[in-house]
């Protein structure tokens, strides 16, 4: 797996991207060792400790890495106030390098990492990472979550998701049900393919893309859902466009192209540019802030680490509808309104 080169983006040098995380913190660690190469940025603790995955994948280079660390970070602190959790937004970033390595090393030396920065952030699973890496991270501190003790946080994120479909399909279509709606999954994986089966059993119609045709074809095969070249997802003609891959999805080049109503995912940092919200608004296309939607897996664990008080995924259908009413009591599109009600309650 590779990270989206965020299309095409010409980065600065890193030190002109510090403005992302604000008054955060960025750390870089370099073990020889292992491997291992790891940012973690902090974009906010004042809430609570930053909380946030570990995203574990190929990148081109470092500027990228830091980038997708602070984006994600930011991302996290919105998330979890949104979500009224009593935590702040990080981000782990590990470089996976083309080599092989010795993997239980590797995450035992990020996990060294994360314990010398004392409780400040709390790092868990995220993409290319599992559960069994948490464990080896545990093994060298306590500020880690989603081990397999913990539980896999996918299928939290799945219902979370599910959730927010419901409440955006009520808002944009005055219906109470799915049956019959037309939905375009891009990312069928674990994430997706929870989203998958749910939207199934409501009635929906699936239209499928991933760049695993392993992944295709268990849909397929046990959702009836309709095969889709990824060229061509996120342009297919649908009621609800899902997208659950990696970000910078809906830019210049795709939001003019979109034949969809609705527009709520699990992926991260959906938007290119958060300007383009206002292009997807334009087009009479509801747009759902993905850090609203996709934070089932947050609560889950927030909930494992002690932190989540009775929160449940299926609260982000009452999250999603109150951004999303306030955004048309404001006239605003939802992604802003959701950022203006994070920096709220962070501030």
């Amino acid at each position: 797996m590779s990270v989206a080169t965020h299309h095409e983006l010409d980065l600065p040098p890193i030190q002109d991207l510090l403005h992302i995380i604000e008054s955060g913190e960025l750390h870089i660690k370099r073990d020889e060792e292992t491997g291992l190469l790891a940012i973690v940025a902090i974009h906010s603790t004042q809430r609570g400790p930053s909380f946030g995955g570990c995203r574990c994948i190929h990148y081109p280079d470092l500027r990228t890495a830091v980038y997708d660390a602070m984006r994600l970070a930011k991302g996290m602190s919105y998330k979890s106030a949104l979500s009224n959790l009593p935590l702040g937004g990080g981000k782990g970033v590990l470089m996976l390098p083309d080599e092989p390595i010795d993997r239980t090393a590797y995450f035992e030396a990020y996990g060294r990492m994360v314990e010398s920065l004392n409780g400040r952030y709390i790092t868990a699973m995220d993409s290319g990472s599992n559960m069994t890496d948490m464990d080896n991270i545990a093994k060298h501190t306590s500020y880690v979550a989603s081990k397999t003790s913990d539980g896999n946080p996918a299928p939290a994120t799945a219902l979370g998701t599910f959730c927010g479909i419901q409440a955006a399909v009520k808002f944009q279509l005055d219906r109470d049900d799915l049956e019959g709606l037309t939905v375009a999954i891009q990312g069928a994986g674990n994430v997706g393919y929870g989203l998958a089966k749910r939207l199934h059993e409501a009635g929906a119609k699936l239209l499928v893309a991933d760049v695993s045709q392993k992944n295709v074809d268990r849909c397929v095969n046990e959702f009836n859902a309709k095969a889709i070249p990824t060229s061509d997802i996120l342009t297919m003609p649908c009621d609800i466009l899902a997208p659950c891959a990696l970000g910078a999805i809906l830019n210049e080049d795709s939001i003019p192209a979109l034949q969809t109503k609705i527009i709520a995912g699990a992926a991260n940092n959906q938007l290119l540019e958060s300007h383009m919200g206002d292009d997807i608004a334009k087009r009479g296309i509801l747009f759902c802030p993905d850090y609203v939607v996709n934070a089932g897996g947050l609560i889950h664990a927030a909930s494992s680490a002690g932190f989540a008080d009775g929160h449940t995924p299926s609260d982000i259908y009452d999250t999603l509808t109150m951004v999303l009413e306030r955004a048309k009591a404001e006239d605003l599109p939802p992604n802003r309104v959701a950022k203006k009600i994070a920096c709220e309650r962070i501030a």
